[in-house]
C-alpha cells in the first residue's frame, strides 16, 4: 500500500487533481518495479530549500528540487521525500516559457525518476531524463 502526502509550506494552487497525481506517481513506480511505500512531497520556498541544500548536501545554491531516498534497501518499497521550491519552479517556468502547472509537474516527475534510478549529472543522462520527463508529462496531460 502506498502512502503519498503533499505538504505545502508555501501554497500551491495549481494542484487541483491531487488524487490523480498520487495515483499516477504510484502507478509509474509499480511499472518500474519499485512500488511506493511512502512518499512525502514538500512544497517550500527558495530559502527553505537552500537551507536543506546547505545542511544536507553541502551545496550553496538554489535548486528546484532535492530528492531523498530513505528506503532501507533497493529491494524494499520506496520511502522518500521530495522537497520542491515553488519560487524556483515559478522562475524556471517563466524563463522556459512554460505554464507554472506544467513545470511543477515536470519537477515532481523528475524527482520520481531519480527515485527510480535515473541520473542527470552527465549530458547523456540529462538527455534521457528530459525524454522521460516529457513522456510522463505527455501521458499525464493526455
Amino acid at each position: 500500500m502506498n502512502d503519498i502526502h503533499l505538504f505545502c509550506l508555501k501554497p500551491v494552487h495549481v494542484l487541483k487533481q491531487r488524487n490523480r497525481l498520487k495515483s499516477f506517481l504510484a502507478s509509474k513506480a509499480v511499472s518500474a518495479k519499485r512500488p511506493l511505500g511512502s512518499l512525502n512531497i514538500i512544497f517550500c520556498s527558495d530559502e527553505h530549500l537552500l537551507g536543506i541544500n546547505r545542511d544536507y548536501l553541502q551545496h550553496d545554491y538554489y535548486t528546484d528540487i532535492i530528492t531523498f531516498d530513505l528506503s532501507p534497501s533497493s529491494k524494499s518499497p520506496l520511502e522518500a521525500e521530495l522537497y520542491i521550491s515553488i519560487d524556483r519552479v515559478k522562475e524556471n517556468a517563466s524563463i522556459l516559457g512554460q505554464p507554472f502547472y506544467r513545470e511543477l509537474h515536470r519537477v515532481i516527475f523528475h524527482g520520481l525518476l531519480h527515485l527510480l534510478g535515473y541520473k542527470d549529472k552527465l549530458t547523456k543522462d540529462q538527455t534521457l531524463m528530459r525524454e522521460m520527463e516529457d513522456r510522463l508529462l505527455a501521458e499525464y496531460f493526455l
